[in-house]
């Protein structure tokens, strides 16, 4: 290789690093069109001639996207315990409403009761428990 081939690679190779660089640092869409675009350069030679640059996109494009799945996937746990502490919540309600129905029932029989007592319309008749 001459001396201005190298140069020239070197410029490109610099050119690319400060696309990857910039797009990182501007949080835009980082891919290696995306880079090959903001150096001026065609995505087939990033492929081709700056192989390591292409892994090194390919690194912090798989880190990102690790982090977006990592992030979701927390954020599914956080909700699905949520769910589970709700749920277990509205069992326990569902309990009491049903246990204060029951009562309520209860109460309104012997309120009838009382109020047919109270009226004369019933006769209570005592009961005669034997004893065990």
């Amino acid at each position: 290789m001459s001396g201005s081939s190298n140069r020239s690679r070197l410029k490109t190779s610099e050119a690319l690093s400060r696309a990857v660089d910039s797009i990182v640092a501007d949080g835009g869409k980082l891919s290696i069109s995306s880079v090959a675009k903001a150096a001026g350069v065609t995505p087939g030679l990033i492929h081709n001639t700056y192989p390591d640059v292409a892994e090194q996109i390919r690194k912090v494009m798989g880190k990102s996207t690790r982090a977006q799945r990592d992030s979701k996937h927390q954020a599914l746990v956080d909700e699905r315990e949520k769910s589970r502490i709700l749920r277990a919540e509205n069992e326990q309600l569902l309990a009491e409403i049903a246990q204060l129905a029951s009562v309520n029932q209860r109460l309104l029989l012997e309120m009838a009761q009382l109020k047919g007592i109270a009226d004369d319309k019933v006769v209570i008749f005592p009961t005669s428990r034997s004893p065990v």
